[in-house]
């Protein structure tokens, strides 16, 4: 079960600071940095996959993203000159000082996941190919964020020896042919591109709120939560991977439609419907021409009706499958099944937390208290895929 302390884990990640020492057009913490390096990391491992690298493996980019994700979480932002060197000479160390403070946090998630942590931190070898897929995957997100401070501080000393640095970084991934393809800056890249503006979109736009999120902040932690409770209740390593990418892309259409908040959705019957039929009208024309041509159906797959529970059956998407057939039947890798019922129930914790940790900040509304309330009432003693999604929701206590 995930337990409390670590959903608050991974929204201190809202209110870490990069390049607080800089000019900055808008807010960059690191929780938007690291949902944008997972959506990288996704294209490098497509290129991979078509590669045929048999050493490759979905799960451990999943899992050794997150393992870095509660890892910068835990150390907070250091510089990277400075990290790398007290990495270098306080390594191990350090690392069980990150396993220390995390330890509680990730107990309930079972023995196998704080076993696999500690061997991905001290055990340079393990999942060492996945490792320098997530390598290139952080200093591309970095020359993303650098790209758009780099005009506005002239001025600072040592930013085109920072430029040279994250340059340099790359360099040593050029042999993976994700990052060679990236760099020519086609299509591919434009996708990264549109990808990075839901940093610049805002959750609750119109409300007063702390931490403030972006939408692709919000969809990490929808992806992150999936994917755990996917561990939980046994998924085959298709349903992990599904369910893990359905949720880190499943709000990508508003990069093209911003945000409609769900009473204007359905405050007129069959108002939803056009939405969608508008979405997806966007998604065809703008946003899958930027990715290779094969990839555009498993992208349709994770993002079109992107809450309901479905399989591939014969070449044919199947779906309105109930959890105990997702359970009983269709947990196979050859079905490559998606819990979207799963999904809607972890992005509606997600927007729950977000009010939740508002109000516990000190900065309430009716909006917040409302979508606390109405939230945590809806899944009052409810299981959703295996999940008892109830119990999740009362480790917050009401205020």
């Amino acid at each position: 079960m995930i337990s409390k302390g670590l959903l608050q884990r991974l929204y201190e990640a809202a209110s870490i600071q990069r390049w607080n020492d800089h000019v900055r057009p808008f807010e960059i913490v690191e929780l938007d940095k690291q949902a944008h390096k997972f959506v990288i990391a996704y294209v490098i491992g497509k290129f991979e996959e078509e590669a045929g690298n048999e050493n490759f493996d979905w799960l451990g980019v999943i899992e050794g993203g997150l393992f870095e994700f509660l890892h910068r979480v835990i150390l907070t932002d250091i510089k990277p000159p400075i990290f790398h060197r007290m990495m270098e000479r306080k390594g191990k160390e350090l690392n069980a000082y990150v396993v220390k403070q995390i330890k509680d946090d990730i107990a309930d998630l079972g023995r196998d996941f704080e076993v696999r942590f500690e061997r991905y931190l001290f055990d340079d070898a393990f999942l060492c190919h996945e490792k320098r897929i997530l390598q290139a995957a952080h200093y591309l997100a970095t020359q993303w964020e650098f790209r758009i401070i780099y005009h506005l501080n002239p001025f600072i000393h040592g930013i085109e020896r920072t430029r040279d640095e994250i340059e340099g970084r790359l360099e040593e991934c050029c042999d993976l042919a994700g990052v060679q393809k990236l760099s020519l800056e086609t299509n591919t890249y434009g996708f990264i591109n549109l990808c990075g503006q839901l940093r610049f979109q805002r959750r609750w736009s119109g409300v007063p709120r702390i931490p403030r999120t972006s939408v692709l902040g919000h969809m990490l932690i929808v992806a992150v939560t999936a994917y755990l409770c996917s561990l939980e209740v046994g998924a085959c390593r298709k349903r992990c991977f599904g369910n893990f990418f359905c949720g880190l892309f499943h709000d990508l259409p508003e990069v093209l439609t911003r945000d409609i908040i769900s009473p204007v959705k359905h405050s007129v019957e069959g108002l939803e419907t056009i939405i969608k039929e508008y979405e997806q009208l966007q998604v065809e024309e703008s946003l899958l021409p930027l990715l290779p041509r094969n990839w555009q159906a498993e992208m349709l797959y994770f993002i079109i009706d992107e809450f309901s529970n479905r399989i591939m059956k014969d070449g044919c998407i199947v779906t309105g499958v109930s959890d105990s057939e997702m359970a009983e039947y269709y947990n196979s890798d050859g079905y490559l099944p998606i819990d979207g019922g799963l999904i809607r129930a972890c992005d509606e914790l997600a927007a729950f937390l977000e009010a939740y940790l508002s109000i516990e900040y000190g900065i309430r509304s009716p909006h917040l208290t409302d979508a606390v309330e109405n939230i945590a009432d809806k899944y009052r003693d409810r299981r959703i895929g295996g999940i008892d999604f109830g119990r999740l929701f009362d480790a917050f206590p009401k205020r």
